[in-house]
């Protein structure tokens, strides 16, 4: 008997993105105008990663303190992951690597840095849900 391997094309509705960014200098941001030196003001850090869910739709990031604004410019280069989610929460296509101009509304970011601004409901200013990055995703 003999196998093959195929590949299946199907459309899937996707609802948030979830970035896992390896934050090389955590002091390139600030957190209501305070310079976040370690690291310790900016939410969705998860050790050594700033990993935030954003609403595709809305770019709002989920369970983002109300109140809370920041300025990020981190360089993450290639050591990040970046996930798309369909409603139900599950993984459906990834991409790993540089960061996509999606993560960089606030200027560019040349696939080397994550720039954003982010207002006290956590909506990202001029969030733009560009995600051709992921038509040839694994």
């Amino acid at each position: 008997m003999h196998h093959i391997e195929i590949t299946e094309t199907r459309r899937v509705e996707v609802t948030h993105l979830k970035a896992e960014c390896g934050v090389r200098y955590w002091e390139d941001a600030t957190v209501d105008g305070i310079e976040d030196t370690e690291g310790t003001l900016i939410p969705c850090r998860d050790k050594d990663a700033w990993v935030p869910v954003i609403d595709l739709a809305t770019g709002r990031i989920k369970d983002w303190p109300e109140g809370k604004t920041a300025r990020l410019h981190y360089k993450v280069c290639d050591d990040g992951r970046y996930a798309l989610l369909d409603a139900s929460g599950a993984e459906v296509a990834w991409i790993t690597g540089y960061v996509p101009k999606l993560m960089c509304p606030g200027g560019s970011g040349y696939g080397d840095y994550v720039i954003m601004n982010i207002d006290a409901s956590g909506q990202i200013r001029d969030w733009n849900a560009d995600l051709s990055p992921f038509s040839d995703a694994d």
